[in-house]
């Protein structure tokens, strides 16, 4: 068993092929983020990974649009977002596979 503690993992990334992780892959990367009511990521996009935001509290403005609770939004490789917390947020994140470095800013 190995049992560690989210406020020591890196913007709450958890998983993937870099460290700190509790567990260490090239196959996906996984987060637990934490967003104030205001917070903002700029424009991105992915070239090579799928990334998978799940809504998990809160109300966020993804690729124009407002999403709530128990939204799951799928950005496939070239699609770009910026990102909104319309209200505190948490959201649930994973990218397959990890790639260092797959992050281009628009």
């Amino acid at each position: 068993m190995k049992a560690e503690s989210l406020s020591n993992m890196v913007g709450g990334w958890f998983a993937g092929d870099f460290a700190p992780v509790v567990l260490r892959t090239s196959q996906f990367e996984a987060a637990v983020k934490y967003y104030r009511q205001g917070d903002t990521e700029a424009a991105h996009h992915h070239k090579i990974a799928d990334e998978i935001t799940v809504i998990a509290s809160g109300r966020v403005r993804m690729c124009g649009q407002e999403f709530g609770q128990g939204a799951v939004v799928h950005l496939a490789p070239g699609d770009s977002t910026a990102f909104e917390a319309i209200e505190d947020t948490i959201t649930v994140v994973v990218k397959t596979p990890s790639v260092a470095g797959d992050k281009y800013l628009d």
